[in-house]
């Protein structure tokens, strides 16, 4: 046989094998994958980055200690003197609340932690716990981000719905917190009761929400009791939480929102501490400064809630912003922002409490590159953090006042790199490859195209966009040069006009029209009929 005889031979040999690799690869992308082996999903594991060292937390935590003897909260409601002092706090004559250093560690011990955070579908449960990494939504955007006229306009109770059902398909963001403000609803009542019943009904995953003031929990309560089917089986489950800006920093008291938390305490909702100082503004500028007030602020609603009720499940919720120091704005896509997160994320490891934090909330008005690498960097350095709940990390821009829609879609997609970041490299007896290396070297074909190992791993330890463009240039140029933003508007159409979540059936729904009458603002038409 002649030697370029020999070459063909080798060479389609070549093409017969990478050509089967292609049709078996082909085949083990359409076979569905259980979620427990799948290259990204919530829970990974994080806490491989981390800007604190041990001693910078133990110096924190004793700023912390002092600044809550000291110091203390002003403003505070009757009902939270009466119960914080029950507790061992100390009102002065000065008006303020201080915490002995005593009450804050005996809190701090018996509080709650190793919770789930239920969906309404038990698929969506979240356990938190230790460094656990779950991706979601956030926010109080007044306005939607209209991606084809390049325009902002105010955000109405039909876009919240709409988000709520992209975010209901969506893998890689695992909780829905309320995204926008209905700028149609402009009673207090019926937006808090609204916006919950557009969560609820768009998604089957854990739904964050806030209230306005007190009195708007009970009817929210009513329906959420209605939804679970008794109040007992939502205080078994409850699948919604609240976020609650119990404190106004620095250091003050919230009058309204500290009814709200007493009320969901009672209610049975779990509550997300939320404290959001502005570093610079309404926190210390040093972004030490801006940690240690912050998690002093989340420890005195720690303090509060346990004293109303032991052991009721509440986040550490420390979600200090940056400020651009030359104009005072909020620079929620800075890489302070990002330090900032991660360092929040240890503080709440260091107390080994279920924490959560802000990222992803791009100042760019728009999905472009500057939104790409501001909320890539910010939200995978929470994940390596290890923080639990990663708020705010899909669809907002500038720095909380946008929401967009395609922006969940492509963040869905940033979100699966991060999570596989997280994930990191699994180094077993099998992964170091020896044999498999061997095998191809001395007897195999010189590449792992179609080798066993390959066709095993590609789906479990690789992870693959959804809209992001891996074409090669010159099938990008056939498809006819699409960009991800053109695929993101075309995929959120699909979606749209397809999924209508129907968790929530229509009878239970006839039955919630019928109790609540008119105040129910989202038409049924407007749901899929």
């Amino acid at each position: 046989m002649s030697v370029a005889l020999e070459k063909q031979e080798s060479s389609s040999d070549q093409r017969s094998r990478r050509s089967g690799g292609r049709e078996a690869r082909r085949a083990m992308r359409a076979a569905p994958l259980a979620d427990d082996i799948r290259p990204v999903r919530a829970g990974l594991e994080g806490g491989s980055y981390g800007p604190l060292s041990q001693n910078d937390q133990e110096r924190i935590h004793e700023a912390v200690l002092t600044l809550l003897e000291t110091v203390g909260f002003a403003n505070a409601i009757p009902s939270c003197i009466e119960a914080l002092t029950r507790v061992g706090a100390t009102y002065g004559d000065d008006g303020r609340i201080r915490l002995p250093r005593a009450l804050v560690l005996d809190t701090i011990k018996k509080a709650a932690r190793n919770f789930t955070l239920y969906g309404q579908d038990p698929k969506h449960d979240m356990l938190i716990q230790g460094k656990r990494v779950h991706y979601g939504t956030a926010g109080a955007a007044v306005h939607l981000v209209d991606v084809e006229k390049r325009e902002y306009r105010e955000s109405l109770l039909q876009d919240l719905y709409d988000a709520a059902r992209l975010v209901d398909g969506l893998d890689n963001i695992h909780f829905f917190q309320r995204t926008m403000v209905p700028r149609d609803i402009p009673d207090p009542l019926d937006m808090d009761f609204n916006t919950l019943y557009a969560c609820v009904t768009g998604t089957s995953k854990h739904v964050g929400t806030s209230f306005t003031v007190r009195e708007n929990v009970k009817p929210a309560l009513e329906m959420l009791y209605a939804i679970a089917g008794g109040e007992e089986n939502f205080r078994a489950r409850p699948f919604v939480s609240n976020s609650n800006c119990f404190v106004v920093p620095p250091m003050k008291f919230a009058e309204d929102a500290c009814g709200v938390l007493e009320a969901c305490v009672e209610g049975g909702i779990p509550i997300l501490l939320l404290s959001a100082g502005q570093a610079g503004a309404t926190a210390p500028a040093a972004i030490a400064g801006a940690v240690v007030q912050a998690v002093a602020e989340v420890l005195m609603g720690l303090v509060y809630v346990n004293a109303i009720k032991p052991g009721h499940p509440a986040i550490f919720g420390t979600w200090p912003f940056v400020s651009d120091l030359r104009t005072g704005a909020m620079s929620g896509g800075s890489a302070e922002q990002a330090v900032l997160t991660a360092a929040c994320a240890q503080m709440a490891q260091y107390y080994d409490l279920p924490g959560g934090s802000a990222a992803g909330m791009s100042d760019s008005k728009l999905p472009d590159i500057q939104a790409g690498y501001e909320k890539g960097i910010t939200n995978v350095m929470a994940g390596l953090s290890g923080l639990n709940l990663v708020y705010e990390s899909a669809g907002m821009h500038a720095s909380l006042l946008g929401f967009c829609l395609e922006s969940l879609i492509i963040d869905n997609d940033m979100l699966g790199h991060c999570l596989r970041c997280v994930r990191g490299i699994e180094v077993t007896d099998d992964a170091l490859s020896i044999d498999t290396i061997a095998d191809v070297c001395l007897k195999g074909p010189g590449h792992y195209l179609g080798n066993d190992q390959t066709l095993k791993l590609m789906q479990t330890e690789y992870f693959y966009p959804a809209v992001g463009d891996r074409f090669s240039p010159k099938e990008w140029n056939e498809k006819g040069r699409p960009d991800i933003l053109s695929r993101a508007i075309a995929e959120k159409k699909r979606v749209l006009a397809e999924r209508f979540p129907r968790h929530v059936s229509r009878l239970l729904d006839d039955k919630l029209r019928a109790r609540f009458g008119e105040m129910i603002k989202l038409p049924r038409s407007k749901m899929g009929g």
